[in-house]
This record gives structure tokens, C-alpha cells and sequence, in this order.
């Protein structure tokens, strides 16, 4: 059943990112690197972090979305979920110095507070330099929840955490993972 919907999946991804308006974010050599991104204007309440960046309604923000298909793709054969949250954990730190340059490089670098994501595969993001922040709104966490049941039931069997936001300000990505 999961090699099923993960071939379904594989068929709608890319109609998925042509509708979301998302790119791709390349290494050096132009290979796509786990992230996929689009500039966003903040929705959610004011939030503080801990470097002392105020994200405030409307700010301009990179929304950053994992290629999940690529990931269970590549770990369908994993069975041990520890394995696999480690596998994507080194993943992500991999791809960060990529997403880090591609703010930096970005037009409307200046106006970019920092990143933010959501999801409900968390454990570990505060290694990598992230800020959970719960998700106030009851319709919009139990809308996300919603969404994520597809990958989640793809990931593992486990009971996964509600869905957050994940934050980090674009001074803590660019001090973290720049390379110059």
C-alpha cells in the first residue's frame, strides 16, 4: 500500500510545486538540495527569538518546504525510525549552508526576517539552530495536521506531535551555515 502512494505521490509532485509557486535551492554545482522555498508574508502572531528578532504580522519571510517525496524515496527501505529521523536530521543540516546562500543571495535580502516552516517532525530542529512556536489557531493546526497524515502515515507508524511552526531568523542562518 505505501509503494502505492508513494508512486502516486511522485506523480503529483510536480503539479504540487508548479501550483505553490516553489523553487528549487541549488548547491554550486546547480544539484537540488532537500529545500524548496518561496518568499511568504507572515500570517501568525507576533513572535520573539531568541537572538531578538521580532517577526511580526506581514513580514517578509522565506517559507522553506522539505522535498518529502525525495525523502521517502530515499528512505523507503529504512524501517528503524530512529534511522530515519537521523538520516533526515543530517539531510537537512546538509542542504542549511545551500538555503543560507540563497537568502543571502536573494534580491530582497534586506527585507527577509528569517525562515519559517511547519511541521510536525520537530525533535531535533533546535540542534539545527530552529524555534518551535505552537500554532495558535485551532482550524489552521487541525488543517495542517490534515496534511501532513499522507507523509506521516508514509514516514513511520509512530504517533507523531502536533504541527508547529519552525522559525529562525536570518541572522542565525547566515552566522550558522554561510559559506563565504
Amino acid at each position: 500500500m505505501k509503494s502505492y502512494l508513494l508512486g502516486v505521490w511522485n506523480a503529483l509532485d510536480p503539479v504540487y510545486y508548479t501550483c505553490t509557486r516553489l523553487r528549487y535551492v541549488s548547491d554550486s554545482d546547480e544539484r537540488r538540495t532537500l529545500f524548496r522555498v518561496r518568499l511568504t508574508r507572515y500570517k501568525g502572531k507576533r513572535t520573539v527569538l531568541k537572538d531578538g528578532t521580532v517577526i511580526n504580522k506581514e513580514d517578509l519571510l522565506i517559507k522553506i518546504h522539505l522535498h518529502n517525496v525525495k525523502i521517502m524515496n530515499e528512505l523507503f527501505t529504512v524501517s528503524s525510525d530512529t534511522k530515519r529521523a537521523v538520516y533526515i536530521y543530517h539531510m537537512i543540516k546538509r542542504s542549511l549552508p545551500m538555503l543560507a546562500n540563497y537568502v543571502r543571495n536573494h534580491t530582497r535580502y534586506p527585507e527577509i526576517k528569517g525562515i519559517i516552516g511547519i511541521t510536525t517532525l520537530h525533535k531535533g530542529s533546535s540542534r539545527l539552530g530552529f524555534e518551535c512556536v505552537s500554532i495558535d489557531n485551532p482550524f489552521y493546526r487541525n488543517y495542517k495536521r490534515l496534511t501532513f497524515a499522507p507523509i506521516n502515515y508514509l514516514a513511520s507508524s509512530s504517533g507523531h506531535a502536533k504541527p508547529v511552526y519552525l522559525f529562525m531568523s536570518k541572522d542565525e542562518l547566515i552566522t550558522r551555515y554561510h559559506l563565504s
